[in-house]
């Protein structure tokens, strides 16, 4: 049995991983399992905000647990848990995040930004998870002793047959091209967040080909963008690459 956790930034295609991993027959998914809490304890106003609350459990301590100690379904050998970093607010203990195969998922700060502020317009730094994404990558690499796999989004575009490959021998798991491709639509597993996030990757059926953005973020958020860009740059180095190494 095989628990994965993948900790990402918003907006950097971890749906679309998700949908990925959910389309293998030995794995199921959990989306988002913090957000409940996340949202509780600030208050922040998130589309969907009361449904969420309501609808998934908000003791940070029972999911925790829940993560780490639940079985699978019968016929299932691979958990793999799609979490944002941001939802890890420092009052959480990450012990218990030494039991998961924990994986990292980047993405060009500029491109999450310009993303993100299309649903909400004035984020902070701690909106976008870098510095939790740092803490968290710290974290595991002092309690294993090892450097934990690191992705880029652009990589997984350009090669997601490489890519996912490099993930997949990282976390001790046989690749399968199922990964590559899955139906369009919505899933049980998607949060009820979905609406409000999820309507390019319900079109998709794979990855699309990667495409460097027009866009740039707003003047008034160059020092959000210059911020981001150094801790996106720390955990960059690490990313693996299909030339078999780390970068």
């Amino acid at each position: 049995m095989t628990r994965i956790a993948m900790w990402c930034a918003p907006r950097t295609i971890s749906t679309a991983i998700m949908r990925a991993w959910e389309n293998r027959p030995d794995t199921v998914v959990s989306d988002e399992p913090f957000y409940a809490h996340f949202l509780q304890a600030t208050g922040m106003d998130h589309p969907g905000r009361d449904d969420i609350i309501a609808s998934y459990e908000t003791n940070w301590r029972t999911v925790a647990r829940n993560l780490t100690e639940d079985p699978l379904p019968e016929g299932a050998a691979i958990w793999y848990q799609k979490h944002m970093a941001h939802h890890m607010l420092d009052h959480i203990s990450l012990d218990w995040v030494g039991k998961l195969a924990n994986c990292f998922l980047i993405r060009a700060p500029a491109e999450v930004i310009t993303s993100y502020i299309k649903v909400r317009s004035q984020p902070t730094l701690m909106d976008l998870g870098f510095p939790q994404l740092l803490r968290l990558f710290e974290a595991v690499r002092h309690q294993s002793g090892s450097i934990p796999p690191v992705i880029d989004s652009q990589d997984v575009l350009e090669d997601p047959s490489g890519t996912l490959n490099l993930l997949c021998e990282a976390v001790s798991v046989p690749f399968s091209e199922r990964m590559l491709s899955w139906p369009p639509g919505r899933r049980n597993s998607d949060g009820v967040w979905a609406p409000y996030w999820y309507a390019a990757v319900e079109k998709s059926t794979g990855f699309a080909p990667y495409r460097p953005k027009d866009e740039t973020p707003p003047p008034h958020l160059e020092d959000l963008l210059a911020q981001a860009q150094e801790i996106y740059q720390e955990l960059y180095r690490f990313r693996l690459t299909t030339a078999g190494r780390n970068n």
